[in-house]
């Protein structure tokens, strides 16, 4: 799992930074995720490393437009660059009949499924290998968060001692690695669990913006192995964060601390903390990690692999 930040600027786009946008790229299905879609997103997508082509998901947050302006340009070029089997838009209410709207006067005309998905609470997608669920956010309109929960793995089978010991591939392998226990012709007994590494615990990614600090931002993003949120403002612009519905990035660091995540990745900044201007965004990281010292700040194109860990014990995998 790798995370790539298109867009790091909230409201409008700056010399640096593009608006919303944040992939999370799956190499072991060839696909990315994307969350949000602001202006230019196609456009930063073909300055990164990231195949467009690979596109399978899209999760929108809410519908103010530097979280929006991007879908329609982007879906109309995936068609031109690929033709994906179907790309799933996930997001609120409004949602659909925006695409629909633009569609219409556009004249657009995808070459591909496009479905969309009207998020409420709970779980949104599930399969073999993840599970997509969201919570609802405060904001100035309908806001939801979302979660990324990858499914625990077994751990490695040990091949080598396995016929090491002669018990013959095939089936007696499966039980093995689901942990069971296998009697031999002979009579030996061997217990799976001697033959395979510990689990690997599923990573869990949890992007919370636009929001001010809300008890669902912390339930959303419990034990995660990495929080993204917001923090459009600093500290001591806390009335606006107020008067807006955005977050500081002292509420940034207050949820991180609350959840018990594991690492805090800040996004979503107002211009207006430029270099040169008494407050920057420096101020802004090290306000956040006064409170959690796990935080980084991100940037256009920062990319952070989602570390993997290990269950070592029964309690420890819960």
């Amino acid at each position: 799992m790798q995370i790539t930040f298109l867009g790091t600027s909230s409201g409008v786009p700056t010399r640096a930074r593009n608006v919303s946008a944040i992939a999370l790229r799956l190499p072991q299905r060839a696909e990315v995720w994307l969350f949000d879609c602001g202006e230019g997103t196609q456009h930063q997508f073909l300055r990164s490393e990231l195949k467009i082509s690979q596109l399978t998901r899209i999760f929108v947050t809410h519908m103010h437009g530097d979280h929006t302006f991007g879908l329609m340009g982007l879906l109309a070029s995936c068609g031109l660059a690929g033709s994906p089997q179907r790309i799933d838009i996930y997001g609120p209410p409004g949602l659909d009949e925006y695409l629909r709207a633009s569609v219409r006067y556009s004249q657009t005309h995808f070459s591909y499924p496009v479905k969309v998905h009207t998020v409420k609470p709970g779980v949104l997608f599930e399969d073999e290998e993840f599970v997509v669920s969201c919570g609802a956010l405060k904001h100035r309109v309908p806001a939801f968060g979302y979660r990324i929960t990858e499914k625990d793995r077994p751990g490695r089978f040990d091949v080598e001692r396995a016929t090491a010991v002669g018990i013959p591939s095939g089936p007696l392998y499966g039980k093995l690695k689901r942990g069971e226990v296998i009697t031999l012709p002979d009579g030996r007994q061997f217990n799976g669990a001697d033959f395979c590494a510990p689990p690997e615990t599923g990573r869990k990614v949890v992007y919370c913006t636009d929001t001010i600090y809300c008890e669902g931002a912390v339930e959303l993003a419990r034990n995660a192995d990495v929080l993204i949120h917001e923090a459009t403002f600093a500290h001591q612009d806390a009335e606006l964060a107020y008067q807006r519905l955005h977050s500081t990035s002292t509420m940034a660091a207050q949820v991180a601390q609350a959840a018990q995540v594991r690492q805090l990745l800040m996004t979503h900044f107002s211009p207006r903390y430029a270099p040169g201007n008494d407050i920057e965004l420096k101020d802004l990281l090290a306000e956040a990690r006064a409170i959690f010292p796990q935080t980084a700040m991100a940037h256009d194109f920062m990319t952070y692999d989602v570390p993997r860990r290990q269950v070592t014990t029964l309690a420890s995998s819960r």
